[in-house]
């Protein structure tokens, strides 16, 4: 006789496996598997094939064996065994482990303090999550960025589910991810739906248009959110503004020392204008600048220790 293994995904629903899964079932002489619980099992001998349950795979048999592996196992621990690959994760299908674990925190039986959550509580973690990935991205550390990303699509699906238990208009992860790759559609028809597009420029400008008819925007500032960072907000609205071509003067720098707050704020508008015209993110620049302070101090008390 000989052994063939039978590799499947948890992630694949049952019964959906390969061609050459199904040649390899139906030409086989018997079909094992260790424990009857093995989601392929119904969907196996509800096709007609006959599935055997054996602690260990025959060493003996009138013809070819299939074994069926537990799902998700490869089959290293069958050196020299031929695989054969019944069904094999997607792209993205490890976000369904996530949602899985979401649902085992948030359902009774699971974590206290994730169960006390609200949309409000986690308003901080979301933040923080995005300031931690930020400053992940600035150190170029590859596996920080990873793990502050998982961190970050936490937040989205942690939100997620408590939309989903609302008793009224509940929406969860699904409709979350639909709303975002439907959009990603509408603002991109030079690829979806064979509209030209010479440069990057005409797709940014497209997109924004696109958007205010989305949401019937009148004013060229209307949905820039007031809630983000300061120099961020100014650059963004003067991007806005810009591209709309609304004849606004903009603040101009002062050539003295501010007296004022409003001194002040005018000569930081100006210098975001300012940057934003010559393609530099203001925010990003300053945040560059925090970090060459914080090394001339530390090199400073360096000094000043020897």
């Amino acid at each position: 006789m000989s052994l063939v293994l039978l590799s499947t995904s948890p992630r694949v629903a049952p019964g959906l496996l390969s061609a050459a899964a199904w040649d390899a079932l139906r030409s086989a002489g018997s079909v094992y598997v260790a424990d009857e619980a093995h989601p392929q099992v119904a969907p196996l001998r509800a096709a007609g094939i006959e599935v055997g349950v054996a602690p260990a795979p025959p060493t003996s048999s009138s013809g070819d064996v299939v074994w069926l592996l537990p799902p998700g196992v490869d089959g290293a621990g069958f050196p020299g065994v031929p695989v054969v690959v019944g069904s094999s994760d997607l792209p993205g299908a490890r976000l369904l482990d996530l949602v899985a674990v979401m649902d085992r925190l948030r359902s009774p039986g699971g974590c206290p303090w994730d169960a006390e959550q609200t949309h409000r509580s986690l308003a901080t973690y979301l933040l923080e999550e995005t300031y931690e990935t930020l400053e992940a991205i600035e150190s170029g550390d590859d596996d920080d960025l990873r793990e502050e990303l998982g961190d970050l699509l936490l937040q989205v699906v942690f939100h997620a589910r408590l939309a989903q238990e609302r008793p009224s208009e509940p929406w969860g992860i699904d409709e979350v991810a639909a709303g975002i790759a439907s959009k990603l559609v509408r603002r991109h028809p030079h690829v979806f739906a064979g509209v030209e597009a010479t440069s990057a420029s005409d797709v940014g400008e497209r997109w924004e248009r696109l958007k205010r008819e989305e949401k019937n925007r009148t004013s060229a500032v209307d949905g820039v959110p007031l809630a983000q960072p300061a120099l961020s907000l100014a650059a963004k609205l003067v991007h806005r503004v810009e591209k709309a071509g609304v004849p606004v003067s903009l603040p101009s720098a002062l050539g003295r020392e501010p007296e004022s707050a409003e001194d002040v704020g005018d000569a930081l508008f100006a210098l975001a204008a300012a940057a934003r015209e010559r393609g530099i993110d203001p925010e990003q620049a300053l945040r560059d600048s925090a970090r060459r302070y914080i090394a001339a101090v530390k090199a400073a008390e360096a000094a000043a220790a020897e």
